[in-house]
This record gives C-alpha cells, sequence and structure tokens, in this order.
C-alpha cells in the first residue's frame, strides 16, 4: 500500500533586503492586485523571514524560496537558489 502523496510546497521570488541575521535572510515579495470594483492595479508587498544555510545571499540578490518545516518562529522558508546578484 503506497498511499504517499506529492506534497506541492509553495514557492515565491523576490528581492533580499536584510542579511543581518545569521543564516537568516529577509526577502520581500511584491506582487500586484486589482481593485473588485475600481478594477485599478496596486502592488502589495510582504516580507518573509527565509532560512540560508551558507549565507550565499547578499543585500539586493534577487532570490527563489520553498516553504519549509517550521525551523523558528517566524521561518517557514528555505532558500532554493540565488537568481541574480
Amino acid at each position: 500500500m503506497s498511499d504517499t502523496k506529492k506534497v506541492q510546497h509553495r514557492k515565491f521570488g523576490g528581492e533580499v533586503v536584510s542579511v543581518k541575521e545569521n543564516k537568516t535572510i529577509h526577502v520581500v515579495v511584491k506582487t500586484t492586485k486589482m481593485h473588485p470594483k475600481y478594477r485599478k492595479q496596486y502592488e502589495v508587498s510582504k516580507k518573509y523571514a527565509v532560512h540560508d544555510e551558507n549565507s550565499t545571499a547578499k543585500l539586493g540578490d534577487s532570490v527563489t524560496f520553498v516553504e519549509c518545516r517550521p525551523i523558528s518562529k517566524t521561518k517557514k522558508w528555505t532558500l532554493v537558489n540565488v537568481v541574480t546578484k
């Protein structure tokens, strides 16, 4: 009975805005939304705490990260790769 499900992890890309903590980077993800009534597009940003094991990302880099098990109170994301430097 192999009833194993493949888990679909959420994946985001954004820009590194802080590298002050050890093995942690803060990434801002910007998305555009449309107002339901007025149909105007506006930008929404959210900041994520991402686990960076080897401290490879630097300030201003574009990175991709995925959801993982909780590492700490705020870190539930891990770094996949650095897209551009």
